[in-house]
């Protein structure tokens, strides 16, 4: 693991069944669209849908960290807040944030190669 890949911000949600996670992935996926895509570093968005329906873990990719400050510091976090709540209000079941805060991490890969 020599390579740095960027820099993410994951967020971790339960949810009460497959109904609701793909609820959430919808209107998450438009929240990524009308609130942070356009901000410069910004790489990308994975969603990861658990197989039993009862997870969706978000892995928001940034070309650095000073790029994910610089949303965080001069995005309209009041807006995209009331986007994410209402979103989740919407939803047809429960969902819940398994973290306080959004954690950020280094990110490194290892990618594919010759056999040793």
């Amino acid at each position: 693991m020599t390579k740095e890949s960027g820099f993410y911000s994951i967020i971790d949600y339960t949810v009460d069944g497959p109904e609701t996670q793909h609820a959430l992935l919808k209107a998450f996926t438009e929240i990524q669209k009308s609130w942070v895509r356009f901000y410069p570093g910004y790489c990308s968005a994975r969603f990861h849908l658990s197989t039993d329906g009862t997870r969706v873990v978000n892995l928001i990719h940034w070309a650095t960290e000073a790029d994910y400050r610089n949303f965080v510091e001069n995005s309209d976090t009041d807006g995209r807040l009331a986007a994410i709540r209402q979103a989740l209000e919407d939803l047809p079941g429960k969902a819940e944030i398994n973290m306080p805060g959004a954690p950020t991490y280094f990110a490194y890969e290892v990618t594919p190669g010759p056999r040793p």
